[in-house]
């Protein structure tokens, strides 16, 4: 098993509604999951959400919590739903209706790395995923769960934002000729997971750093932004997707020379994103 199932740190002092997360960051990969993988150690890190969490460590400096997640995601994936069992990979398991991302070897405990690269050679069994989930899922979701609880105890409202990272060529779909790429993308369910007032301002931050935003094309959020945002109740989510080559080498999975300057950057985003969930201060009262 991972060492630990997920990473919390918490600001000295908690001023802001906003919780900030990584889910697929994680990088414990117990021996066992290595022995049993076809893949080396290198082509298994390929779905990882390399370094995101070290582009975000300065969340608890404005006051916000930061949790990211222990066990990589080729063990178990954290941004799906607990019963998104993979028949294809997990012995006794019966197809049920069709799921795409199940479908793609993609489902809690994935199949495939990026690129549609087998993880096993054959099945694993229910009581491995089951584990997996009990002690990895469950505590990640239990976490953050209690984080989004707490913030809106204390200010009225929570706002998730859950940090993720895209292939460069994730984007050349919807890339146009003439215009430079999108480099964020923004996920809201297309609205259903958050208000557009608050997408509209963390958009505008980075915006602000020259950056090019999109919305949920192609990345609309998945299990994470539709669990958690209930906009309605005041509560939101939003998934943000940053093109891994601003500040890594794909190939290698290493930082590029990029990678310091660009979280700089990303510190004065973070710092607006936070200030959207202060509290207003209280006009003071006519003498």
């Amino acid at each position: 098993m991972p060492k630990v199932a997920y990473h919390l740190t918490y600001p000295e002092r908690r001023t802001t509604s906003v919780v900030f997360a990584s889910p697929h960051s994680g990088r414990d990969y117990p021996w066992s999951f290595l022995r049993r993988t076809t893949l080396n150690e290198h082509s298994v890190r390929s779905s990882e959400d390399a370094f995101v969490d070290q582009l975000f460590d300065s969340v608890p400096e404005v006051g916000a919590p930061f949790i990211k997640a222990g066990a990589p995601r080729a063990y178990v994936d954290l941004n799906r739903s607990e019963d998104e069992l993979d028949p294809a990979l997990i012995e006794g398991v019966s197809k049920i209706g069709h799921n795409p991302r199940v479908a793609s070897g993609l489902g809690v405990i994935p199949r495939v790395v990026a690129n549609g690269q087998a993880i096993y050679s054959g099945k694993i069994s229910m009581t491995e995923a089951k584990r997996r989930i009990d002690t990895c899922w469950r505590p990640y979701h239990t976490a953050l769960a209690g984080q989004l609880d707490q913030a809106f105890l204390m200010f009225g409202q929570a706002i998730l934002v859950d940090c993720h990272s895209m292939p460069h060529e994730a984007m050349d779909a919807v890339a146009r000729r003439g215009v430079r790429r999108p480099e964020v993308v923004l996920g809201d369910r297309f609205g259903a997971a958050a208000s557009s007032d608050i997408v509209d301002r963390i958009e505008a931050a980075f915006q602000r750093t020259g950056l090019v935003v999109t919305r949920n094309t192609p990345f609309a959020g998945a299990y994470i932004t539709q669990a958690y945002g209930r906009p309605t109740r005041g509560r939101h989510a939003i998934q943000i997707e940053i093109d891994r080559a601003l500040y890594m080498n794909e190939g290698l999975i290493r930082p590029n020379g990029n990678f310091e300057a660009f979280r700089t950057l990303l510190r004065g985003v973070i710092r607006e994103i936070a200030d959207i969930g202060r509290p207003l201060a209280r006009p003071l009262a006519a003498e």
